[in-house]
């Protein structure tokens, strides 16, 4: 594409417009970060700490059903394990 005619107006509209000049940033005022936590999340962080501590597995029950199985006196009713497998399917949720 050319241009014909007179270029030098066209710097002068450039030339001729008015910025206008901000503020030293010396004078701008900087804010600090705030943040806030919810009760609920302040609640949450106390439940997730205090089970970080909870041991995964129970010892003193683990010994105890030990030593009953060495003994021979663990006896457990089939119906008993039937009856704990069919509540632990039913509140399964689909």
């Amino acid at each position: 594409m050319k241009i014909w005619g007179e270029l030098p107006k066209v710097n002068e509209v450039y030339k001729s417009s008015k910025v206008n000049i901000t503020e030293p940033a010396s004078k701008v005022k900087s804010k600090k970060d705030v943040i806030s936590i919810s009760t609920i999340g302040k609640e949450y962080q106390i439940a997730l700490k205090a089970l970080k501590e909870v041991p995964d597995i129970r010892a003193d029950k683990v010994n105890g059903i030990k030593e009953q199985y060495a003994s021979g006196s663990y006896n457990v009713k089939g119906q008993e394990i039937a009856d704990k497998l069919v509540k632990s399917f039913m509140d399964k949720k689909v």
